[in-house]
């Protein structure tokens, strides 16, 4: 196995990350360009484009740091033993940064202020319930993949998932704490309240620890692997 200095993983993880709001906040202040006054294909292209940026993004930045660009990822990888809880909580902190930059980019990409606050009020317990759910099976395919011998399949799974979740959730499936603080920046199709962050942060761990009991229960005699290997190989520990 090759050795991944921390650093560059967090590099990737950023930039990964800041690529996926980018992805996600764009597409859907171009949606609303586009298609003004017709929300179904609003959804649509902001789903389309996202679940097909995921693919490409897992492909980029997979080999150095296994592109979880998701701190409930990371996090349930370390609780496996796939990383350190060290590397877990940078990679938390990469990831924020990440996605708040690439939000803030996205709105410079279309002529608005760098940051504008969205006003998008989502907190009900019906979103509540769904980003539980969008969470727990967002996690579990990645994991069930990673112990199964099946990773080159994860970007498409991935990015399928994201993709089918933005319609079979009411809050469409944000399945991500670090997307759900960057897209409270932009004031646009794909924002979120402030107001609204902590439920759905609150939401997504819930999911993830879930996620982490219905892994350990379908595949209890496989070895431990990391999220990591989802992607392309486990990039060793190194600081």
């Amino acid at each position: 196995m090759r050795e991944v200095p921390l650093w560059r993983r967090l590099t990737a993880e950023f930039l990964g990350s800041a690529f996926l709001a980018a992805v996600v906040i764009g597409s859907g202040i171009a949606a609303q360009q586009l298609s003004p006054g017709n929300t179904g294909l609003q959804l649509l292209q902001n789903a389309a484009a996202t679940a097909t940026g995921l693919f490409a993004l897992i492909l980029m930045v997979g080999p150095v740091s296994g592109a979880h660009l998701n701190p409930v990822v990371s996090f349930v990888d370390a609780a496996f033993g796939g990383m350190t809880w060290r590397s877990a909580l940078a990679y938390l902190l990469a990831q924020v940064a990440g996605c708040s930059f690439g939000a803030m980019v996205a709105n410079l990409m279309f002529s608005r202020a760098a940051v504008s606050i969205s006003t998008h009020h989502r907190a009900s317990p019906a979103h509540f319930l769904s980003e539980v759910v969008a969470t727990l099976g967002l996690i579990v395919i990645i994991f069930a993949l990673a112990r199964t011998g099946r990773s080159r399949s994860a970007p498409a799974a991935v990015g399928a998932y994201i993709g089918a979740a933005y319609f079979f959730t009411s809050s469409t499936s944000f399945a991500n704490p670090a997307i759900a603080v960057g897209r409270m920046l932009s004031n646009s199709f794909a924002g979120i309240a402030p107001s609204s962050v902590p439920s759905f942060v609150a939401a997504e761990a819930l999911g993830g620890a879930l996620a982490f009991l219905v892994v350990k229960v379908l595949y209890p005699s496989v070895t431990p692997t990391a999220a990591t290997d989802v992607v392309v190989a486990h990039p060793t520990e190194t600081a």
